[in-house]
């Protein structure tokens, strides 16, 4: 039975991927604000230090990943006839829904199928030797995330927002699960946070004015990076080539880095040192 509140003497589960260093989540309470994108994004910034990194995209119902990493006509390969193997892109590996249906497929399940696959994805995958894997959640506060909470010890939460007050709203209610689910939360990342027109390099906040940083300040939680609404993202993620990896000199693939650096910055200073530390301060140094 999964408790609503903290207990007063919380336990980590035991981890059930013993060839994984850090665990690192990446949430929102809604969906349309691009988490995916900062997951993605996110992780492939984190391989470029030197780091092995995979992704599991536990979006069930709306699995995006293969198309944004250019592998959706790609499948899995099984080992020993029980364990998966994951699908490698751009350096990372990664599993997902979507390599197991067909695209115009819908999964309609309910909780306990969802566990189960997730279950699967987790102890029959081989992810062998990674430093960190990115866990893509599905929006919003449901199965999933509690799943994955009982599951594996995640060492800390990414929380994905855009400016506006309904985003805000829901916000809460993710900080607010995983508080009681015991995963901490990393920070906060405003995504879509401007818009510069390139004939006038003049800024428009199109989701309005700002309240992120203010948020992040009330609940003592860094703002992790702010975003820009940039108009090249969306077609590169529709070629199968993220940001990072379609302008890797870019304004976007920059604050990216930003991003994982101030990540890595809050893993050490909770007593992690991050992997590869020696690449680590180069990369970040050059």
């Amino acid at each position: 039975m999964i408790q609503t509140e903290p207990s007063g003497n919380p336990q980590k589960p035991t981890s059930r991927l013993p060839g994984v260093r850090h665990v690192i989540a990446v949430g929102s309470g809604k969906g349309g604000v691009g988490k995916s994108t900062v997951a993605v994004n996110l992780a492939l910034a984190l391989k470029n230090t030197g780091a092995q990194v995979a992704i599991l995209d536990a979006d069930i119902y709306g699995p995006s990943l293969p198309i944004m990493l250019g592998t959706r006509d790609q499948k899995p390969s099984m080992k020993d006839e029980r364990v998966i193997v994951p699908v490698e892109a751009h350096g990372i590996a990664m599993i997902s829904m979507g390599f197991l249906i067909k695209p115009d497929d819908a999964v309609i399940w309910r909780g306990p199928m969802l566990s189960k696959v997730l279950q699967q994805f987790i102890d029959d995958v081989d992810w062998g030797e990674r430093d960190y894997l990115i866990i893509d959640l599905p929006p919003g506060t449901g199965d999933v995330q509690l799943s994955i909470s009982q599951m594996l010890d995640v060492a800390g939460a990414v929380v994905v927002t855009t400016p506006q007050d309904v985003a805000m709203a829901d916000v809460r209610r993710a900080m607010k699960m995983f508080e009681r689910t015991r995963v901490p939360v990393i920070g906060l990342v405003e995504n879509m946070a401007w818009f510069t027109c390139p004939d006038t390099e003049k800024r428009y906040p199109i989701f309005g004015e700002s309240r992120t940083q203010k948020a992040a300040d009330e609940w003592e939680i860094p703002l992790l990076a702010s975003m820009p609404i940039d108009l090249a993202l969306a077609p590169a993620a529709d070629r199968g080539e993220p940001i990072v990896i379609a302008e890797p000199d870019g304004d976007q693939a920059e604050r990216y880095r930003g991003l994982a650096k101030s990540v890595l910055d809050v893993i050490e200073s909770s007593g992690d040192t991050p992997a590869n530390s020696e690449k680590f301060d180069e990369f970040f140094s050059g």
